[in-house]
């Protein structure tokens, strides 16, 4: 995913799709296959990042001083940042290929996608950059080489949009966190693409503080990503959430509405995130086609082993023994 090759490969495979009434039933390889992808549920972060991707490419297509206004989308882990960020990237992609016909982008990348490496420096940083592209580098180029290297592929190419995750590794109070950070800057001034970062509640982070943090503040605005609440206002949102995933299960005896009915359940083993519950009722759907059964049920979902971070959330008290028993 990290190299355009990749990127590209992610982009264009057709998504997963749900079972169609009337269909030729599939194959158990084909539901096993089927559940381990999954569909991606269009959630509000989705349709905010895409609206406001979107809109900042069009008000930074022909600026041509100082860097184009950014977004970073935040929240806890597991709340679907990263899937947010990479279904937007795809249909980024799609829509420019579309628009420009495929004999057209031959040789363009209008998508880039990097993770910030742990403890990064400014070099390893452009490293990555230069490694998404394939772009020729030694060991013996300054990281002012490299950085104009990948500036020039970058233009060449055609990106568009640039994707920047784990980026609450950064840390501008240390040297080596400022000097990342700057060059970050200093990208998104050179190269004419629309900047997006994602990182884990990065205004809890020192990634806004200090005079870097203040730079980048005051460019980009933030797309939150938190957990579902199981209520706002008249709106379900979680209960929605469920419903959306329980309609697109291919189980051949799963009874419809019997996950919804179990929404608080589900909230309450997950805290709401998207992560969670994805992998709950993904996992949940292959142990019934495995065990025969085709149908989730409350004992099939308590069978299985979250992320420890859902796991230490949801702690059920022991049945507690009446004052009169022995």
């Amino acid at each position: 995913m990290t190299v355009w090759d990749g990127f590209a490969c992610f982009a264009t495979t057709p998504v997963a799709t749900p079972p169609v009434p009337g269909a030729p039933p599939r194959s158990l390889a084909e539901r096993l296959a089927y559940h381990s992808r999954f569909v991606t549920v269009r959630t509000p972060a989705i349709d905010a990042l895409a609206q406001q991707v979107r809109t900042l490419m069009l008000l930074g297509g022909h600026q041509q001083v100082t860097a184009r206004p950014s977004l970073i989308v935040t929240g806890p882990a597991g709340a679907g940042k990263t899937t947010a960020l990479l279904q937007v990237g795809r249909a980024c992609h799609l829509a420019y290929t579309r628009r420009q016909g495929e004999e057209a982008t031959a040789g363009r990348v209008p998508v880039a996608y990097v993770l910030v490496p742990p403890a990064a420096s400014a070099k390893t940083l452009a490293l990555e950059f230069a490694r998404y592209l394939g772009i020729p580098v030694t060991a013996r180029m300054s990281q002012a080489q490299v950085v104009n290297s990948v500036c020039h592929a970058y233009t060449q190419a055609g990106v568009r949009l640039v994707m920047i995750d784990e980026i609450h590794r950064l840390n501008p109070r240390t040297t080596t966190g400022a000097q990342s950070a700057d060059l970050l800057k200093d990208l998104s001034e050179r190269i004419g693409a629309t900047f997006v970062y994602a990182g884990i509640d990065v205004t809890r982070t020192p990634l806004f503080t200090g005079v870097r943090g203040e730079q980048l503040a005051a460019r980009a605005c933030l797309v939150d990503c938190d957990p579902f609440p199981a209520r706002d206002g008249t709106r379900e949102p979680f209960k929605d959430l469920v419903r959306a995933m329980e309609n697109a299960l291919d189980l051949h005896r799963h009874k419809a509405g019997s996950l919804v009915r179990l929404a608080p359940y589900l909230h309450a083993r997950t805290a709401g995130r998207i992560g969670s519950l994805t992998r709950l009722i993904r996992q949940a759907a292959i142990t019934a086609i495995h065990d025969g059964t085709e149908r989730i049920t409350k004992s099939t979902l308590e069978a299985v082993r979250l992320d420890h971070l859902a796991e230490q959330h949801y702690r059920p008290r022991a049945p507690t023994r009446s004052s009169g028993s022995r």
